[in-house]
């Protein structure tokens, strides 16, 4: 699955425009978070400092080979034991580990793909019951940097509607994540559907 319009800037500007410890202390992420999917780990942004501060595995995925050797070897650098980096695409074979068996799954500027429903969809199935899928996006109400043209880029109440529709439900409502993101927190309900 080839996102589309989601080319990436250099690392060292593409790291000045998110506040990673932000962003995942806004999910809740610590040392009481088992394992960990991933979907597009880009540089290894979100993956790196995810995998030092959870006791579980940070299981991240790209479709772009490139992407996920530089993560791998950033892991590698920092001496962390807990990521399993991999090239695959999760709508055609899901995303590796078992169904049920993470915490979380994070889709972090990603759902502007052509079926962010299947997307969703195969983030439920490997999430646990009462496990989180944490989304972020780039706003529409603001002039960002970077991020998908504004004909594809999601907004927070069509991702809640997406949602819905495969059995997720929204905690609360969707939140700024300043300057130029917004983020939702999906819920695998407790009871078998």
């Amino acid at each position: 699955m080839k996102v589309r319009d989601s080319g990436m800037p250099p690392q060292d500007y593409w790291e000045t425009l998110l506040d990673v410890p932000h962003i995942l202390d806004a999910f809740g992420f610590g040392a009481a978070t088992g394992d960990v999917a991933e979907l597009g780990c880009g540089y290894g942004t979100f993956t790196l400092p995810l995998a030092q501060s959870i006791c579980g595995t940070v299981h991240t995925i790209d479709i772009d080979p490139a992407m996920v050797a530089i993560t791998a070897d950033r892991a590698t650098e920092a001496g962390l034991t807990n990521v399993k980096a991999e090239t695959r695409d999760v709508l055609a074979h899901s995303f590796g580990p078992s169904a049920g068996s993470c915490d979380a799954v994070l889709l972090f500027n990603i759902l502007h793909v052509e079926d962010p429903v299947a997307l969703l969809r195969a983030s439920r199935e490997v999430v646990r019951r009462g496990g989180l899928i944490a989304v972020i996006h780039w706003r529409s109400d603001v002039v960002t940097p970077r991020g998908p043209s504004l004909d594809i880029r999601p907004r927070p109440e069509q991702i809640a509607a997406w949602a819905t529709e495969v059995k997720l439900t929204l905690e609360g409502d969707s939140f700024l994540l300043t300057p130029w993101h917004f983020g939702l927190k999906l819920r695998r309900d407790m009871v078998s559907v």
